[in-house]
């Protein structure tokens, strides 16, 4: 696959990681926030065994290995950010997860020892300062909420590191439905027992339709449909890129929020959002430019 459609492919499933911010906030109203990540959880393996379920059935050792792993980072950044949310605001976290932009290439630099390109330095500059703009944090005192914040962050950029090592030089569609399957196999179990133990006694839980409809687009949308995608496409681009893609979801998110629930984005943020799209240009439409270049 070529890289370009490998980034719009990301770059479509992270408008959809966007605009769950709103179905989730709808949502959270009528069901408690890790019950709410469950049925999430549990409706997304439901499909996974429904329509690859006879690749499932044939997965390898290593493979179960990797998928679980890959589970953990992402049952583990759900909710951390969850309960962080608990003891901080949105603005923080919003900001402090976008941290993943600058931590991932230097996870990756840590576990694979590849060398990180003098751009991508740049790009990740640029794009950790659009974020901060973007999201205007408040400056003040670290709580509680905050540190969770930032090691739900750390586990993102672990997540995407591993996804990439994982999946990198390879096209086998069994692989990649194995890898989403065993990750919410793995993860299911994780968020259920932080349910159990954190917050079954104040758990609540209104069927309605709006829960319904906000349920049923982030289970099969957003974790079902674009982790497949991220898991089978991801390998065609660098893990840099990829977390700067990662990194519009803000925007996105204003976006929707703007057409929706007519939430204007602020002068600061189209600023922002402005820099997070040179720190792309920079750390991938440049480089291309210059190697071509070069090539002359």
């Amino acid at each position: 696959m070529k890289s370009w459609k490998a980034k719009s492919l990301l770059l479509f499933g992270t408008a959809i990681w966007g605009a769950t911010f709103m179905f989730t906030q709808i949502g959270i109203e009528y069901c408690s926030p890790s019950l709410y990540v469950v049925i999430r959880f549990f409706i997304a393996l439901f499909l996974c065994f429904i329509f690859f379920g006879k690749h499932i059935a044939k997965v390898s050792k290593k493979t179960a290995k990797q998928g679980g792993l890959l589970g953990i980072f992402f049952a583990c950044g759900f909710l951390l950010q969850t309960f962080g949310l608990k003891y901080t605001t949105i603005t923080n976290t919003a900001f402090i997860t976008n941290l993943c932009v600058v931590l991932t290439p230097f996870v990756y630099w840590i576990i694979s020892k590849e060398k990180v390109k003098s751009l991508a330095k740049v790009s990740v500059i640029i794009g950790f300062a659009g974020v901060y703009i973007l999201a205007n944090p408040s400056i003040g005192k670290v709580n509680l909420g905050d540190l969770l914040i930032l090691a739900s962050t750390i586990f993102w950029a672990l997540y995407i590191s591993y996804l990439h090592i994982f999946t990198k030089g390879t096209d086998d569609f069994a692989l990649n439905t194995q890898l989403v399957a065993f990750q919410f196999v793995v993860g299911l179990p994780i968020v259920l027992g932080y349910f159990l133990v954190f917050e079954l006694q104040t758990a609540y839980f209104v069927l309605n339709t709006s829960l319904i409809v906000s349920i049923l687009f982030n289970a099969i949308t957003a974790s079902f449909l674009v982790s497949f995608i991220q898991i089978s496409v991801q390998k065609y681009t660098t893990p840099v890129n990829a977390a700067l893609i990662f990194a519009l979801e803000p925007i996105f998110a204003s976006f929707f929020s703007f057409v929706f629930l007519n939430e204007v984005l602020t002068g600061r943020g189209y600023i922002g959002a402005g820099l997070m799209l040179l720190a792309i240009f920079v750390g991938d439409t440049l480089g291309l430019i210059l190697d071509r270049f070069k090539k002359r």
